[in-house]
């Protein structure tokens, strides 16, 4: 599926291309029938995009499962997330290393439009609330996963950085410091 994306990506790039900046000046400058190069480069560039949004469908239908492996709920842990550098009342005995979590959402272009419309009458833009929200909590639950790989009893300093793509697409990025507690004493 991607090399087929990747072929219909180049076609598409080298028809723009051409079109564009070949075919445009030529038929300012010359006869305005199109010649048969132009015409080529038109079918790439319009085949190319038809390539990328089958191979693209497809990919989607077949990540049905792979969305599964998105949690977008809050996943239940024992380890205590803190944006602080401590953690009240506990000593951290071993710092066990940098975790984080990290993806990239963007929403369809119908609810990209509805967005726009939004901007323009203002608004909350709930479309892109509500991304950004299943984007933090899959970069959370992420960074949460690294941690209890690495046996932490918590997470502190935990940031998240959000990072434009392109278009409606946005990076979430979650991290934080990964850390073991002291065990608390019993009192006798």
């Amino acid at each position: 599926m991607k090399f087929f994306r990747t072929i219909g990506s180049l076609a598409f790039v080298i028809g723009l291309f051409t079109a564009i900046f070949v075919g445009g000046i030529w038929h300012v400058y010359t006869n305005p029938t199109l010649p048969w190069w132009l015409k080529i480069s038109i079918y790439c560039l319009l085949g190319g995009i038809l390539l990328v949004l089958l191979t693209v469908a497809l990919e989607q239908k077949k990540g049905k499962a792979q969305e599964e492996e998105l949690p977008t709920g809050e996943i239940k842990t024992n380890i205590l997330l803190q944006n602080s550098a401590e953690v009240p009342g506990q000593e951290i005995t071993k710092v066990l290393g940098l975790v984080k979590g990290h993806t990239i959402f963007a929403i369809w272009i119908g609810r990209d439009l509805s967005a726009i419309v939004r901007l323009i009458l203002g608004g909350e833009l709930i479309e892109y609330t509500e991304m950004m929200g299943k984007a933090r909590i899959v970069a959370s639950n992420r960074m949460i996963a690294q941690a209890e790989k690495l046996g932490a009893d918590a997470i502190i300093n935990i940031r998240f950085v959000t990072t434009s793509v392109i278009g409606s697409a946005a990076e979430l990025l979650a991290y934080g410091t990964a850390v073991k507690l002291a065990k608390p004493k019993e009192n006798a």
